[in-house]
């Protein structure tokens, strides 16, 4: 009798240059919109109103970036994670285009790097997705790396590739979207009157506030992106029986959280970098502060970007301590994502 399940990719079933068409279309509906917010202290006012994007020169209101990356993301775990041990960094990420309500989502990765650890039980995949829209126009790409299970620890180690990636993306580089003009800017609507100038190289911002993260909430999340990740809901596929909290969760509430101080952070535009530092776990209760990286102009009539340090950590970290005297990120940061966003001059 044919087998007629698959239980996931194992490192030593990539090959540097596969490439993955990833199964399952999904249309983006204002549904989506709403679980985000109800999971989620998100507020930002491009997201949240149809008339604020319409002055800001959007045909409407689009979905969070981050939760587009999240349904990109999510269908590619069958065929990228679904064995992980866990997710490491990314990096050349770039947004291209705004998702709105009823577009339809598709992904493609391509594998560009493979490294077998050195307790040969797992291996290192490197991978570029790219997420489509249903006229097959991109609508963001990034590269990701992750932590593979082998399924027989005495297959042979393949060659060692090493993707050279870019420490960041050029500010020449990021994309606006078409039509977007903060020239007539609502500071009030936004809920704060910080722009681009008020910002400065080095600044650092605690952003106050705090969410504890449950175990149902977190599980809910990581459906609605699709992702099917065993850690994150199986607790036997982790020693220790927990369940291990998706590392895009954490991205989206230091996101939410980082509002109380970045308010006018409308869009974010590209991922730079960024490492899961530590695991996460429910019942623990997470924050975030940033650091102001750098800034950059736009041709776009009064929009500026800047280079933002988002760190996400756990309760009772003290903020802007991000690693111990051994260089190493200390065990209560989670989260340490260098993002650029797009901001009023």
């Amino acid at each position: 009798m044919a087998e007629k399940t698959h239980a996931g990719r194992f490192f030593e079933d990539y090959s540097v240059g596969d490439e993955i068409v990833h199964a399952v279309p999904r249309t983006v509906t204002e549904g989506d919109r709403a679980v985000y917010t109800a999971l989620y202290p998100t507020r930002f006012a491009l997201y949240s109103s149809d008339a604020f994007a319409r002055k800001s020169g959007l045909l409407r209101s689009p979905i969070e970036d981050v939760a587009a990356f999240h349904v990109v993301f999510g269908k590619t775990v069958p065929d990228i994670s679904l064995n992980a041990v866990a997710n490491l960094g990314y990096a050349e990420g770039r947004f291209l285009l705004p998702v709105y309500p009823g577009d339809t989502l598709t992904a493609t990765s391509e594998v560009i790097g493979l490294r077998e650890t050195s307790n040969g039980k797992s291996g290192v995949v490197w991978v570029r997705s790219t997420g489509l829209n249903q006229r097959g126009e991109t609508v963001l790409s990034y590269c990701r790396w992750v932590m593979v299970r082998k399924r027989d620890e005495g297959a042979p180690a393949p060659a060692v590739v090493v993707p050279d990636l870019a420490a960041s993306v050029a500010a020449t580089d990021l994309v606006v979207p078409a039509g977007l003009d903060f020239a007539d800017y609502d500071f009030a609507l936004a809920g704060e009157r910080w722009r681009w100038g008020d910002y400065e190289i080095g600044e650092q911002i605690d952003h106050v506030d705090r969410v504890t993260i449950e175990e149902a909430e977190h599980m809910l999340a990581t459906r609605l992106w699709q992702n099917t990740a065993k850690v994150h809901f199986d607790k036997t596929a982790r020693d220790g029986g927990q369940r291990l909290i998706y590392g895009g969760h954490i991205i989206s509430l230091a996101r939410a959280l980082s509002f109380n101080g970045l308010a006018n952070a409308q869009m974010i535009a590209a991922i730079n970098a960024g490492a899961h530092a530590n695991p996460c776990f429910a019942g623990d209760t997470v924050g975030a502060w940033s650091e102001i990286l750098d800034k950059a102009d736009t041709t776009n009539p009064g929009i500026g970007a800047l280079r933002v340090r988002l760190v996400a950590t756990r309760s009772g970290a003290a903020p802007f301590e991000l690693r111990g005297d051994d260089g190493k990120y200390r065990p209560e940061v989670l989260l340490d994502l260098d993002l650029w966003v797009l901001i009023p001059k």
